[in-house]
């Protein structure tokens, strides 16, 4: 394994990999890793004859309160976890690479950045927006990965590539949880041990949606009434939002026809958690 922090030599590298007719595929990261992670670099290994993951705590994703300082940092772990699970070139570059000073040009995905996650967290769509393209110039990927936790995120950089005419594959791999449900994430090590209990609920009223469509009920509304009663609005937690959106443009829906995403952020304690689940389709 190889890790990298500038751009230059990385560069070369991956343009002999590709001189050599290998594939590339790539698992952007914040690093902190945890098995979702993992996941993805997994399936990367078994399509990709090169895997390459970035760890880079982006700083354009986070708004002026929210916890850039604070977000988990391990990449003596991350580096013994990405080495054991077969990935060839790391990079890890400083903030100054990717962002040096006049930096100016960023990437607006419109519509889909201005619900869910995008309404309470203004310009964090366009940094993720924009540190990806900056990824995919420099790695050149033939497939990269994400998860369907991020399912807005995901979203929108399928109709960043698509419509930027990016000549990559974009692959959603399906949440992995913890064993009492909880959706892995690296904000999970926030949380206290009562805190932890009461960030179930968001699994559990997914799991209640879930419950509801495959008995016949299509209302948004009554889905989403039942999921908020099963999430305790006491003791510092607070509901952000939930809401049932059409799986393409994230818009929300009355009556669910198709496929549909059912999505949720719930902030416990200090730790603004999110997850999803889709019906129909």
């Amino acid at each position: 394994m190889r890790a990298y922090k500038g751009i230059r030599s990385l560069v070369k590298e991956i343009e002999a990999t590709k001189r050599q007719g290998k594939t590339i595929g790539f698992v952007p990261t914040m690093g902190c890793l945890h098995d979702g992670h993992l996941s993805l670099i997994r399936k990367a290994r078994r399509d990709a004859d090169c895997v390459v993951v970035s760890i880079f705590v982006n700083p354009a994703q986070f708004g002026p309160n929210e916890d850039l300082k604070k977000y988990p940092r391990d990449i003596k772990r991350d580096l013994g976890l990405l080495r054991a699970s077969g990935v060839d070139i790391v990079f890890a570059p400083g903030i100054k690479s990717l962002y040096p000073d006049k930096f100016s040009t960023y990437v607006d995905v419109g519509d889909l950045t201005s619900g869910l996650c995008g309404a309470s967290r203004p310009g964090h769509f366009r940094g993720v927006a924009t540190i990806v393209v900056k990824l995919f110039n420099i790695i050149k990927p033939g497939i990269a990965y994400f998860g369907q936790k991020d399912a807005q995120q995901a979203i929108l950089i399928k109709k960043m590539v698509h419509d930027l005419n990016m000549d990559v594959k974009i692959k959603i791999m399906p949440i992995i949880r913890e064993k009492d449900g909880l959706a892995m994430s690296s904000r999970n090590k926030y949380l206290s041990s009562q805190e932890r209990k009461k960030a179930l609920s968001l699994n559990r009223s997914l799991e209640s949606a879930k419950d509801l469509y495959k008995k016949g009920e299509r209302d948004s509304y009554k889905i989403i009434k039942k999921m908020q009663g099963m999430i305790p609005q006491n003791n510092g937690t607070k509901i952000d939002y939930i809401d049932v959106v059409d799986i393409e443009d994230l818009k929300s829906v009355k009556r669910i026809s198709g496929k549909t995403l059912v999505a949720l952020a719930v902030k416990v304690g200090k730790t603004r958690l999110i997850d999803n689940t889709i019906l129909g389709g």
